[in-house]
């Protein structure tokens, strides 16, 4: 049977590679929808600033002319200079369960690699640190998350044949929200801000929290996750997309800040109302009414998703990170969230795995990075 790959040269080839997934997916009750808004500006290559200095090219897949997958690679030259390997990544992946067409996706973008000097190819992952990454190995009968990949069960196991092999794992947790919180944790927490001449900002609403922090927050994270897989510094148009990208959807109540006495940002933590079950609803769409959904969730909240915890290195083993973690469980204390759903952590980041030893935990996803060297 006839495969063909073909790279995504037009606006329409584009959107259908945006939408495949939906095709993939369709009745898979844990797979969650992207935000199609987010998924055009992070892959326009006139919008996403990271294409102010890496390269990337898209391909779909057709089995006997029907949409049978799709492919990223991307060629980032700060990654390559801060880490000194010259590897692609690739990314945005999809394929239906057919190893032919798997490999005739991977030829390409290896050949591709290897074409710009590249010695090999590494991944899922995205253009930075805050774009989908990492392949679900385990958890594949648990509900996604929006910030996190979903993929069927056989993708891992097509890799593996293809001759790919662990880089990293990722780990994730679902955390049980805790009746009360005991005074000597909160007595410790206010010993914390003391002794580091810290306060919790205390901030109206989005916008305040935008304009004051905002930038503060990518500057944070910079920092903090500096020495963490995979990064690299952001440029300061990268920071202005993140801060509209990302701060828009984000609840007040769960977006906790610790500043120092020039109300500079020393840490910060940031959850939000699980948008699972409302995207599955609003088919990754916020108009026309996708928004409703939305909304919904986001007022009456089950489930919260841990997006980040980040201090400044200067504040790190401080007992910063676990004061921001009882923070936001004193907000979903008061809703009466049931429980949290963590990003993905490291496997060797034992300092944010420590946090979940206090809570009633269980660790229910792991996600990995595969590496081909050439």
């Amino acid at each position: 049977m006839a495969i063909e790959v073909k790279r995504v040269t037009t606006r329409r080839e584009l959107k259908r590679f945006i939408t495949m997934p939906f095709r993939l997916y369709k009745g898979n009750p844990y797979w969650i929808p992207p935000l199609l808004a987010d998924e055009y500006k992070t892959l326009r290559k006139d919008i996403n600033p990271a294409f102010d200095f890496a390269e990337a090219e898209y391909w779909l897949a057709y089995k006997d002319g029907q949409l049978a997958g799709r492919i990223a690679g991307i060629i980032n030259p700060k990654v390559i200079e801060k880490w000194g390997q010259k590897y692609a990544r690739f990314g945005w992946v999809e394929f239906i369960e057919d190893r032919a067409v798997a490999e005739a996706l991977f030829n390409t973008v290896e050949s591709w690699a290897e074409a710009h000097g590249m010695e090999g190819l590494l991944g899922p992952m995205g253009f930075i640190d805050t774009d989908p990454e990492g392949m679900l190995i385990e958890g594949f009968q648990e509900l996604g998350t929006l910030p996190m990949i979903y993929n069927h069960p056989y993708y891992p196991e097509y890799l593996a044949a293809m001759g790919y092999e662990k880089d990293v794992d990722w780990l994730e947790f679902e955390v049980i929200c805790p009746p009360s919180i005991p005074e000597k944790v909160l007595r410790v927490n206010d010993l914390v801000l003391k002794r580091s001449k810290l306060k919790i900002a205390q901030v109206k609403n989005r916008r305040e929290l935008v304009a004051k922090y905002g930038r503060q927050f990518f500057e944070v994270v910079d920092d903090a996750y500096s020495d963490l897989y995979g990064t690299v510094p952001l440029t300061e148009r990268q920071v202005d997309m993140l801060v509209k990208q990302y701060l828009g959807f984000v609840s007040i109540k769960y977006a906790k800040v610790v500043v120092d006495e020039q109300d500079k940002v020393a840490a910060l933590g940031i959850a939000l109302p699980s948008l699972s079950r409302a995207l599955q609803r609003a088919k990754g769409r916020i108009f026309p009414f996708g928004w409703y959904h939305l909304l919904k969730a986001l007022k009456k909240p089950e489930t919260v998703d841990m997006y980040l915890i980040a201090t400044r290195k200067e504040y790190q083993n401080r007992g910063i990170n676990a004061l921001l973690m009882t923070e936001i469980t004193r907000a979903a204390i008061e809703d009466g969230v049931r429980s949290a759903e963590t990003s993905g952590e490291l496997e060797t980041n034992k300092e944010v795995q420590q946090l979940w030893r206090y809570y009633d935990s269980r660790q229910h996803k792991r996600r990995r990075a595969f590496i081909k060297k050439f």
